[in-house]
């Protein structure tokens, strides 16, 4: 299962977002007992200003990695400031581009995004752009030099699933940079599906930090990311349009007649 990303070798495909989680506390928990090694963190809850009294740094364990959000910037400037302030601050150089405009559908704003990546990278970040599904830009950001891609599955925290798997398996199949699908996946059958379809890796958020047992739900997000991406790698098997019998239709024992 182990793969390679920004230089990084990593165990676990299961990324895991901390905007939502209801406690600090529980990350060291989602580290060991999920083995979740990425962690993204937006910036916004490093400041003072939140409902925490400690910055959430302090919880991240030392050996996993954090990724920076840049969520709440509506342009390029804006998501550049928030990850050169975001490295002073963590240390790290992995930085997710995500920049909306939009805040009903929280699309992403390509125009944007593809300006901040290209500044980014020449700062010398490791850069994770959140986009479409759109093939042309996920090219176009390869060329310039990001680390992968993270195209998305739904709306963020839809819980919808994979809403555009027709536009997602073309960006898997023409890219060679990593595919980390991100936003929208509400249940591990909706990851497994994504690993099964190619992507290298998975992005939880809401449905992890909203459920019921965080740490339960990213223990039963891990196990259905491996099994995925295991039946990938294994190689699914053809659909056929009529039955096709599990066992010989040929000697057959007939009864008495």
């Amino acid at each position: 299962m182990e793969f390679e990303i920004a230089n990084k070798k990593l165990k676990s495909r299961l990324f895991v977002g901390t905007g939502k989680l209801p406690s600090y506390e529980i990350i060291p928990e989602i580290y060991t007992n999920a083995n979740v090694e990425v962690f993204t963190v937006s910036l916004r809850r490093v400041g003072p200003n939140t409902k925490h009294t400690k910055s959430i740094l302090e919880y991240i364990p030392k050996d996993a990695i954090i990724m920076l959000n840049t969520s709440g910037a509506t342009n390029y400037k804006e998501a550049v400031k928030i990850a050169q302030i975001g490295r002073e601050l963590s240390n790290s150089n992995w930085v997710k581009v995500e920049i909306e405009k939009d805040l009903k559908y929280l699309f992403p704003d390509s125009i944007e995004t593809l300006k901040a990546c290209e500044e980014l990278v020449k700062l010398g970040f490791d850069v994770f752009p959140y986009i479409y599904p759109d093939l042309g830009l996920a090219k176009e950001l390869e060329n310039i030099g990001v680390k992968a891609v993270m195209p998305l599955a739904s709306p963020i925290g839809t819980n919808k699933g994979i809403g555009c798997e027709v536009l997602l398996k073309p960006i898997i199949n023409e890219v060679k940079i990593p595919v980390i699908v991100d936003a929208g996946i509400g249940r591990p059958s909706h990851a497994a599906k994504a690993m099964e379809f190619g992507a290298d890796a998975v992005l939880i958020n809401t449905a992890i930090a909203t459920s019921n047992n965080p740490v339960e739900m990213t223990k039963a997000f891990s196990k259905a990311v491996e099994a995925g991406r295991l039946a990938f790698d294994i190689g699914l098997l053809q659909e056929y349009e009529y039955a096709n019998a599990s066992s010989p239709l040929f000697d057959i024992i007939h009864g008495a007649e």
